[in-house]
């Protein structure tokens, strides 16, 4: 196409069946570029992958270069890749003007005349080079004269979608949050997933909020990880207090947990929880001075699981243990999940989104919520491998734990 600059880009995986290949192609569309397919190899079967090569055509080569940084998440890769472009940080905590801003997938990156795997992925980072090593770093862990990525030009992203599809039996992830699916079908799933991690020494973090001790669910999970199938435990302040709450006075918000009804005087129950376990100095010496003997978070102290509980401006007290350093929350998040197999997120839209930015997309990822709109807020904020089982999460907890065969 005469006076039009072009630029040639691969693109290969499951493109057909998960609908990349349309979402490549009419973003080159919304763009307001055009294109000519040279040459496609599709896949015949589930187990073959279609390889796509396409010529792209606009008016300058910045708007191509803008154009390539948006099809990067969907997995397309610029012909002929070049050596990656690594500028100096000028500064701490600074990156370079034209920094690249990863994605949360599976992604490598072509310099020194070959493809190098990207270490700790991560969304919303930059990509430092450390001598053989290229890692997701967060902008506020730059260092001045870092090596840091610039531009896309030499990155391939891997999102699930162009992975080949397995049949674990887990094939409802790949579904949209629905109030229609199969509640037996779910719990089924999550159970025989459970049961697959914890045989093979795997690993399952559980992402909890409070509701989860209002709906009565907390036994259920606390059963969970007695038995072994929970690996690590995050939360904020709220579903410690009322866990405590709910060991000491039987209440929850102050609503009886048996009868469902508020009970005098209750709304300082929580106040009063954590009184009590300040005046131990922590959750860990109430134990131990055998003043708190069951519930969840003295399973999870007991099991001896790493936990962390981040604070927020909201918090009532808090607990001895919260964290209330909000950079240092994250980072013991960030250790905490790493290395899952699957996280569980259960009613808890803020620390699931927390959650959410620092995993990888290769990771299973579960909201139990009765609100679908959590799971569409997961996905907007770039968790798009998160699905949404529509249930109130203490009964489809308790079904889980009764699936597994386990007594509370």
């Amino acid at each position: 196409m005469k006076d039009m600059k072009e630029m040639t880009i691969i693109t290969e995986g499951q493109l057909i069946d998960s609908g990349l290949l349309s979402s490549i192609l009419n973003l080159i569309i919304e763009e307001e570029m055009d294109y000519r397919i040279l040459k496609m190899d599709v896949g015949k079967t589930k187990d073959e992958t279609t390889r796509a090569k396409i010529r792209i055509y606009g008016k300058t080569d910045e708007k191509l270069q803008l154009l390539l940084s948006k099809l990067t998440p969907l997995g397309a890769y610029e012909k002929g890749a070049i050596n990656g472009v690594f500028e100096k940080a000028p500064l701490h905590k600074t990156a370079p003007e034209k920094f690249y801003s990863t994605t949360n997938h599976r992604t490598e990156v072509y310099d020194k005349g070959q493809w190098n795997k990207v270490e700790q992925q991560r969304m919303d980072a930059v990509i430092i080079r450390d001598g053989s090593r290229y890692i997701c770093t967060k902008i506020r862990d730059i260092r001045e004269g870092d090596d840091v990525l610039c531009g896309s030009e030499s990155v391939h992203a891997f999102p699930p979608a162009a992975e080949k599809k397995s049949d674990d039996g887990f094939a409802f992830m790949t579904n949209d949050v629905s109030s229609e699916r199969s509640y037996d079908v779910a719990v089924d799933t999550i159970a025989n997933e459970l049961k697959q991690i914890k045989d093979e020494g795997g690993k399952c973090v559980v992402v909890c909020g409070p509701v989860v001790v209002h709906t009565g669910g907390a036994p259920a999970l606390a059963a969970l990880i007695k038995a072994g199938y929970i690996k690590g435990f995050l939360g904020g302040n709220a579903v410690a207090v009322h866990d405590m709450e709910s060991y000491f006075y039987g209440t929850s918000l102050g609503v009886n947990l048996e009868t469902g009804k508020p009970t005098h005087g209750g709304h300082n129950h929580h106040m009063r929880a954590i009184n009590k376990i300040n005046g131990y100095g922590s959750i860990k010496n109430t134990i131990e001075a055998g003043e708190l003997d069951r519930g969840l978070m003295y399973e999870v102290l007991q099991s001896g699981i790493p936990y962390c509980l981040a604070g927020s401006i909201r918090d009532d007290g808090p607990l001895p243990e919260t964290v209330m350093d909000m950079i240092e929350a994250q980072e013991q998040y960030q250790q905490i999940i790493k290395d899952s197999d699957m996280i569980l997120m259960l009613s808890t839209m803020l620390h699931s989104i927390g959650t959410g930015n620092m995993t990888p997309s290769w990771v299973k990822t579960v909201c139990i919520d009765i609100n679908p709109a959590v799971v569409t807020k997961l996905a907007d904020r770039g968790t798009g491998q998160a699905v949404g089982i529509v249930s109130d999460v203490g009964l489809f907890l308790i079904a889980l734990a009764e699936r597994l065969g386990l007594k509370f």
